[in-house]
């Protein structure tokens, strides 16, 4: 379907509750693409793919919202980021020799799971980074969501993601803050949301699946977004990279005259000589280095 992968945002008024829809076809088959994945792993990086861009209808993100999870089972990363102008890319990085996990608990000791809002900074001040931690005590990474914003937010969510070879989709509820909406909105509300399996949420598009549920709530569908595969790398976001590693492990980066930084997003590549290294590391121009003691 022609512009299929996208984002819509309704209302159910009567009920009091927003909600979120996302849908990825051609953006999921093109992040998907770009390595084998075992089917579970595949599945769970759809799924965070999907949040990522669902999150970014429910919270006011001018750059980036990205989903992170480290572990040290047979799942070692999991990435998505969803950013305002509705690109999407993510990556999953796994033991190849370990069984791949079927559920949140497969996933070994201390798992972490991270949502981050990144904010462009006015004036030349640094980004405004926001930061939550989710719970991992669940099976399912929508319960897993689910829980994160009744702790962190007190408000009643409902979330089903699914991913299947060609397409993912997201379904999100949520409780509008105040009194907004009559007594039992939230639970018919609820109750509708229960009846939708994750098969024809992957099938239904957005509007008609809308109305199949919710017709009797009178639904409004408030605004929608596009959403594409775009990378957010660049030769200054790999600088900057290449500086954080500090001088010697840039340098050690380098083979024969040159480093070669390779994107696993979206296969660009990118050379720095080892003159372009070592400028990275040298003071801008007329910048004086502090004295080592007070004069």
């Amino acid at each position: 379907m022609p512009g299929a992968d996208r984002l819509l945002r309704f209302l159910l008024p009567a009920a009091g509750v927003r909600g979120v829809y996302v849908r990825l076809d051609d953006t999921w088959r093109q992040i998907r693409a770009r390595a084998t994945y075992p089917e579970p792993v595949a599945r769970l990086l759809g799924e965070t793919c999907v949040a990522a861009a669902l999150f970014t209808g429910h919270a006011k993100v001018d750059g980036r919202l990205s989903i992170q999870l480290r572990g040290n089972g047979a799942l070692r990363t999991l990435f998505a980021e969803c950013t305002a102008r509705g690109t999407l890319r993510g990556i999953a990085r796994w033991d190849e020799q370990a069984a791949p996990p079927e559920t949140l608990r497969e996933l070994g000791p201390s798992p972490l799971l991270a949502i981050t809002i990144e904010n462009p900074a006015h004036g030349g001040q640094e980004p405004q980074r926001y930061q939550g931690l989710v719970g991992l005590d669940a099976d399912r990474l929508d319960e897993a969501f689910e829980g994160y914003f009744r702790q962190s937010e007190q408000l009643p969510t409902r979330l089903l993601l699914a991913a299947d070879t060609g397409r993912a989709a997201g379904l999100m509820l949520q409780r509008l803050p105040g009194d907004g909406g009559d007594a039992d909105g939230w639970v018919r509300a609820g109750a509708l949301f229960d009846t939708l399996p994750a098969t024809e949420l992957l099938a239904v598009p957005g509007e008609e699946l809308i109305h199949r549920l919710f017709h009797e709530e009178t639904p409004e569908l408030l605004a929608s977004r596009n959403l594409h595969f775009g990378c957010s790398c660049s030769r200054e976001r790999v600088a900057a990279m290449l500086q954080s590693l500090g001088e010697q492990e840039a340098q050690a980066a380098v083979a024969g005259d040159q480093a070669v930084i390779h994107c696993e997003f979206c296969g660009q590549t990118y050379l720095f000589s080892r003159p372009e290294i070592e400028a990275l590391f040298r003071p801008p121009p007329g910048l004086v280095a502090a004295p080592e003691r007070l004069q």
